[in-house]
C-alpha cells in the first residue's frame, strides 16, 4: 500500500495539470484581443460606463416581476384541472415568453459578448428577437384557433394517458 503523502501528491498533480482555457465557440469568428484582455496600462484612470436605468435596477425588477408572476399563472391550471380562461392562458404564455427572452438575452450577453465576437453578438440578439416575435405570433394562433397553450398541453397529456390505458387493457 502506498503511503498517504505519495498518494495525495500524485492525486493533486492529476487534478492540477489541466490548463485554464477560456470559452470560445468554434464556429463563430472572434475579434483580435489584447494580451490578458487589458486595454491601456494599470495607471490609466477607470472610466465608468454611463448608467442606464433600463440596464440596471429596472431590468432586475422586471426579471423578478416576470418570475414571480408566473407562479400563480402556472398553479392556476393545476388547481382547476386544466380549464382556465383565455386571458389567464394568454398571460401565462406571454409572461413565459418574456421570461425566456430575458434569460436567453442574459446568456447571449455572457457567452457571446460584443467585445469578443463583434457582429455575431448583434446577430444572436437579432435571432433572439425574431424568434420571440414568431413565438408571440404562435401564441396568438394557439389562443384564437386552438384551445390555448394549457388546452394543447392538456390534450397531449390526456392522449398519453388514454394510450397507456388502452395498452393496459390489451
Amino acid at each position: 500500500m502506498l503511503p498517504r503523502t505519495i498518494f495525495r501528491t500524485s492525486l493533486n498533480r492529476a487534478f492540477h495539470t489541466t490548463s485554464k482555457r477560456s470559452l470560445t465557440i468554434p464556429f463563430l469568428s472572434t475579434l483580435p484581443q489584447k494580451p490578458g484582455g487589458v486595454e491601456g496600462t494599470p495607471n490609466d484612470p477607470f472610466i465608468a460606463p454611463e448608467p442606464h436605468k433600463t440596464h440596471g435596477s429596472y431590468h432586475w425588477d422586471f426579471e423578478r416581476f416576470l418570475a414571480v408572476s408566473m407562479i400563480p399563472l402556472v398553479t392556476l391550471p393545476l388547481a382547476t384541472g386544466g380549464s382556465v380562461s383565455t386571458v389567464a392562458d394568454g398571460l401565462l404564455s406571454t409572461i413565459l415568453l418574456g421570461h425566456l427572452y430575458v434569460g436567453f438575452q442574459s446568456c447571449i450577453i455572457d457567452y457571446i459578448p460584443a467585445r469578443v465576437y463583434g457582429k455575431n453578438h448583434g446577430r444572436a440578439m437579432f435571432l433572439l428577437s425574431l424568434g420571440s416575435l414568431l413565438s408571440i405570433i404562435g401564441v396568438y394562433k394557439l389562443e384564437t384557433e386552438e384551445n390555448g397553450t394549457i388546452g394543447v398541453l392538456t390534450s397531449l397529456w390526456k392522449n398519453r394517458e388514454d394510450q397507456e390505458q388502452k395498452e393496459k387493457k390489451n
